[in-house]
């Protein structure tokens, strides 16, 4: 069996080993192939039956162009880089990673939340910069400090993640608000499930854990903005097209949003005429809430299952 991956750099930079997927066949990995559509996309895969992608598109002109091509393996749990329908008229199936990082995605969520309340990174940079030791007090502060206990979070979107999310929140004394399509048991014991109009109205943070889908891209504008609190924080390492991204940057201009801690945005890598990236307030990390090496480990191993279970005749976490 044939296998080749397209973009593995991400997922394996040199500290994890690719042995799992390479006891199921040959394997050749290539670092980097393309973000956009490429006849080097269907080059690379070549007479191979197993692709194995993270971002470069397999679109129906790939596909069409790899006639041995049998199963298509996702390093992520988002494949819309897939044409899943045409990879399914043609009989090959796309496999996915769905559960792999959820404590550590809500985690890397709650650090957003804690480096805009406390301005961690910004006061380590002023440190060694020297402002401490030209200091006549025995401390200072750069920007005002926001205690987190006794708030109120509102989490669009209730799943694994969003509940994962809520869990540290209420250790840490704040109430939780939750929107989502469906209310579960468990969501329940966690928050309380409100419409979103009444969490943009309360919340002095706001999590934003929903799937990207036609009712949600762009949820957050002006529109939405102008409902939220005086001063409220939004924290997204979700999906970065959730957020019209100049509307979110005139509310930071203004005051209405006091801060804005992302992970994502609407086109990555980020483009250099986004207005986020001149907005006061604003803490940006590159996409990277789901890259802890254990979490890859896991990615690792849930896709050299899905490509023995493809091997053996009985795909898992087929998508289409």
């Amino acid at each position: 069996m044939k296998i080749v991956v397209l973009d593995g750099y991400a997922e394996n930079p040199g500290d994890i080993s690719w042995a799992p997927l390479e006891a199921l066949g040959a394997v050749t990995v290539y670092d980097r192939t393309a973000l956009t559509e490429s006849p080097l996309i269907a080059e690379r895969i070549g007479d191979a039956e197993i692709a194995v992608t993270n971002k470069t598109p397999l679109t129906r002109a790939v596909i069409d162009a790899c006639p041995n091509l049998k199963a298509i393996a996702v390093l992520a749990t988002g494949y819309n880089v897939v044409d899943t329908a045409y990879a399914r008229k043609k009989d090959i199936p796309v496999m996915n990673v769905p559960v792999y990082g959820t404590d550590n995605v809500a985690q890397y969520a709650i650090a957003l939340l804690l480096e805009a309340c406390s301005q961690v990174g910004l006061h380590d940079r002023s440190v060694h910069a020297g402002d401490w030791t030209r200091s006549i007090d025995f401390c200072y502060w750069q920007r005002p400090l926001i205690e987190v206990s006794g708030k109120t979070a509102g989490i669009v979107g209730f799943g694994r993640i969003g509940q994962a999310v809520a869990r540290i929140l209420r250790a840490m004394n704040v109430r939780v608000l939750a929107y989502s399509r469906t209310e579960r048991a468990e969501g329940r014991a966690l928050a309380d499930y409100v419409p979103l109009d009444t969490l943009l109205r309360e919340a002095d943070f706001i999590f934003l854990h929903c799937p990207l889908t036609p009712e949600t891209e762009a949820l957050i504008n002006a529109d939405s903005i102008a409902t939220m609190k005086d001063g409220v924080i939004l924290v997204n390492n979700g999906r970065g097209q959730l957020i019209v991204e100049a509307d979110l940057a005139a509310a930071l201009a203004s005051g209405k949003v006091a801060y804005a801690a992302l992970d994502v945005v609407s086109t990555e890598p980020i483009k250099a005429d986004n207005p986020l990236l001149h907005a006061p307030n604003c803490i940006i990390t590159p996409h990277i809430s789901w890259a802890t090496k254990e979490a890859r480990e896991r990615i690792m191993q849930t896709t050299a299952d899905n490509v023995r279970s493809f091997i053996e005749g009985k795909p898992e976490n087929v998508v289409n």
